[in-house]
């Protein structure tokens, strides 16, 4: 929820830095890229402070004035809405009963069940508008229609589990204050539990005003010092965040999800932009630069995976100084707002821009542009050794890649052929020598003899000494 704030933050930084690009760009007319008027900036309201795209135009202060009164317009529009479909399911059921008393069987209750079903959401819709001194009755009304079933909710996963454990590691070096804490942040979710049907909006000042009570309540009770006060609100929100994460990043009572898919769906559609169509000072034929375009884009990949707003922040403060960098790496100088934006947006491809993207903005014909959209054609449709400069280096390196890849596997099938050959030659070399040995020990069989018992007595009669060498001739001694 805090997440939400430093979005406005980033925004209002996004903001400042199209303001700088747009007076750039009036002096300098040679240089293409984003038009943007002074007038186009401030609020709608003419309060005389900047507006914000995300607040519809307006400035902060604009936008509570005005979201506050088209939210009571639309409750009791909603309100009016209610009551007269609710009249008229009642006519229409009553006359219903009264009409058509002959009908099937069949067809009655499957008229009654669509009648219960329309009435039940018609109530479904009051209880959701309901004023707020009803608010017990509805409160209990939509626990029991949207309340989770006990082992959903007891359900926690793997990250969650391990957040909530070194949360209560860190809280124990805070002894009382640390339980205080412990119960405070439990407190809240207990009561954010029965707060399902609120906003974002509201459910992100809930929370922003449970983070200002709990630092307050360090600092005045517990006397706890400002560094150690920040540390631990830092640990709050991260366990209250991974804890909260689904109910607050694109639940099921907003549109963020077809929003996505909107913007995904332009963003496929722009596939053919180029860097030099945004005046991007980055040239990714450099390896160090196309290493620091690659770890960018990562960062805002990797972002999507975490669930705290400190986290999140963190992936864009990584992959700002990748551009930074890459800047510095292409120019040999330090990078500007105005070399830092444009890359910005084509590495993240920010939505209001993607959203105001024109022909004018990249310089080009509306029929070409149209044409580039539908998939009609496309610049990057050419072949790999006639690229003209204006072409992506993405491009030129994925037909690289492409023939690469063709040359290894042409490689890898000489390889397998060759492999396949060696095997086989193998096996022959086995064979014969197999049969060889067979055919020499077939015709020279081994016959092995008895072995002869000969005399072992020396000394007998039987042996002639006289054929004895001297040196082995017997000797008798007289004993």
């Amino acid at each position: 929820m805090r997440d939400l704030t430093m979005q406005n933050v980033w925004c209002d930084c996004a903001n400042t830095e199209e303001v700088i690009v747009g007076r750039k760009m009036n002096l300098k007319s040679e240089r293409r890229g984003i038009h943007v008027d002074q007038s186009e900036l401030l609020c709608k309201k003419g309060c005389g402070y900047y507006g914000n795209p995300a607040w519809q135009g307006f400035c902060s202060k604009c936008w509570r004035e005005e979201y506050h009164k088209a939210r009571q317009k639309q409750i009791q529009e909603d309100w009016e809405l209610a009551e007269r479909l609710q009249r008229e399911e009642e006519e229409a059921y009553a006359s219903s009963q009264s009409t058509q008393g002959a009908q099937s069987l069949t067809f009655s209750k499957f008229e009654e069940k669509k009648t219960n079903e329309k009435t039940r959401k018609v109530t479904t819709v009051k209880k959701f508008f309901t004023a707020s001194s009803r608010a017990g009755a509805k409160k209990a009304e939509i626990q029991e229609a949207k309340a989770p079933s006990p082992a959903i909710h007891r359900q926690a996963s793997i990250e969650t589990d391990r957040v909530s454990k070194e949360f209560i590691e860190f809280i124990r070096t805070y002894q009382k204050p640390g339980q205080d804490i412990y119960k405070q942040c439990k407190l809240f979710l207990d009561t954010m539990s029965h707060k399902r049907d609120l906003s974002i909006e509201e459910q992100s000042e809930c929370a922003q005003d449970f983070y200002q009570n709990v630092a307050d309540r360090l600092q005045t009770r517990w006397k706890v010092p400002p560094e150690k006060v920040e540390k631990a609100m830092d640990e709050v929100e991260k366990y209250i965040m991974t804890r909260q994460y689904k109910y607050v990043f694109c639940p099921e009572t907003t549109d963020d999800e077809k929003k996505d898919l909107a913007v995904q769906k332009r963003i496929r559609a722009l596939h053919w932009v180029t860097p030099q169509m945004l005046c991007v000072p980055v040239s990714e034929e450099i390896p160090e630069v196309s290493d620091m375009v690659v770890k960018a884009i990562t960062d805002i990949i990797e972002m999507d995976s975490k669930r705290v707003p400190r986290d999140k922040l963190a992936c864009i403060t990584k992959c700002s100084k990748h551009i930074f960098n890459a800047i510095k790496i292409t120019k040999n100088e330090p990078a500007s707002a105005d070399d830092f934006l444009p890359t910005l947006i084509y590495i993240c491809c920010a939505v209001a821009f993607i959203e105001k993207l024109d022909a004018q903005s990249l310089n080009l014909s509306q029929e070409d542009f149209d044409r580039f959209m539908t998939g009609q054609t496309s610049p990057k449709k050419q072949e790999s050794d006639s690229f003209s400069p204006d072409v992506c280096l993405g491009v030129k390196q994925m037909c690289k890649s492409l023939d690469l890849l063709s040359q290894l596997n042409e490689r890898q099938e000489r390889i397998v052929s060759e492999a396949k050959k060696l095997e086989k030659d193998l096996i022959d070399w086995t064979d014969g020598i197999t049969k060889e040995v067979e055919d020499i020990v077939e015709k020279y069989p081994l016959e092995i003899k008895p072995k002869s018992q000969a005399l072992a007595a020396i000394d007998s009669e039987n042996v002639e000494n006289d054929k004895l060498p001297p040196p082995l001739q017997p000797q008798v001694y007289a004993g």
